[in-house]
């Protein structure tokens, strides 16, 4: 690759997410509201995705458990892929397609955010995984890409990044993520000062 394809690389990157925000930041500030709203009453961030959004996934629950830039309580979050015990026990005993599902239903509780993360937005076990939020009463929220798949019309707050390429879509993912990090923590610790 020559320096030129580099730098056209990370022009490509900034311009997913610059056209991605452009058409997204209210929604990104209501589903910040909605966090917000759920940890301070008691709920959770369920947050699972396959590969790449599954690392996504454990990075953003890190982000909430740890601090994302101050020092403030830590925020109830759970990635779900982490857990090898749980996924496999699933995988093994009721297949794959059951991973999230079976998890989101024995932890998720009514008013908790479910993030699913998939760049296709077909994923079998992201959707049920979906599905099993939405009978509990949990708030849907996918992240998602190229047309959106079946996860943008399952979910109440889609995000869908406006490229068929899946290493932008990630990209624009983890910035999502961060955003919405940032926001959540500034609100918490306004709370509470």
């Amino acid at each position: 690759m020559t320096p030129d394809q580099i730098v056209q690389r990370f022009q490509e990157s900034a311009e997913v997410k610059l056209h991605f925000v452009r058409t997204h930041a209210e929604r990104i500030a209501q589903v910040a509201d909605l966090m917000v709203k759920a940890v301070r009453s008691g709920g959770k961030v369920l947050l699972f995705g396959n590969g790449g959004s599954a690392t996504d996934a454990s990075h953003i629950a890190a982000e909430f458990v740890g601090r994302y830039d101050r020092d403030r309580v830590p925020l109830p979050a759970v990635a779900l892929a982490t857990d090898m015990a749980a996924v496999t026990c699933i995988a093994n005993d009721y297949g794959y397609a059951d991973v999230f599902a079976r998890q989101v239903d024995a932890l998720g509780q009514p008013g908790d955010i479910a993030v699913a993360i998939s760049t296709s937005g077909n994923s079998p076990n992201v959707l049920k995984g979906v599905a099993a939020a939405r009978q509990k009463g949990l708030i849907t929220v996918g992240w998602t890409g190229k047309d959106g798949g079946k996860l943008a019309g399952l979910v109440d707050h889609p995000f869908i990044v406006p490229s068929k390429v899946t290493a932008r879509i990630q990209e624009c993912h983890i910035t999502l993520g961060h955003v919405l990090c940032e926001m959540v923590e500034e609100r918490i610790l306004a709370h509470t000062s």
